[in-house]
């Protein structure tokens, strides 16, 4: 491997590792579960995608590489989609947001959730 080969994985590593303590802080830190989905599946797709990525140029051009590939293809494509539904869920059992969120009512008027 080159120098900058090795640099780059250092990178995407620590980039990842700085998604997924931002995405914790964000879980820990954030008033509901509408803003801790958001911070952690966003913060979470992005973190796991960097790392494996890394990894990625760590294998080289190899069967394994193609698979970390596809690993990452498939997070992109779930994380949100789980994201989605926990975030419907939480909507039609009518957790509350906090304070000072707009929400729409059942006529579609905006309403400011004090």
């Amino acid at each position: 491997m080159t120098v900058v080969t090795n640099v780059l994985i250092i990178v995407t590593l620590a980039a990842g590792l700085f998604f997924f303590l931002v995405g914790v802080l964000g879980l820990l830190r954030l008033p509901d579960v509408y803003s801790r989905m958001h911070a952690t599946t966003k913060c979470d797709t992005l973190g796991a995608g960097l790392i494996l990525f890394a990894l990625v140029l760590y294998a080289g051009f190899s069967n394994a590489s193609v698979k970390l590939l596809l690993m990452i293809l498939f997070l992109w494509i779930t994380n949100p989609t789980a994201a989605h539904i926990i975030a419907r869920a939480s909507y039609r059992n009518k957790v509350r947001a906090c304070e000072g969120t707009y929400e729409l009512d059942k006529t579609g008027e905006v309403q400011c959730n004090d």
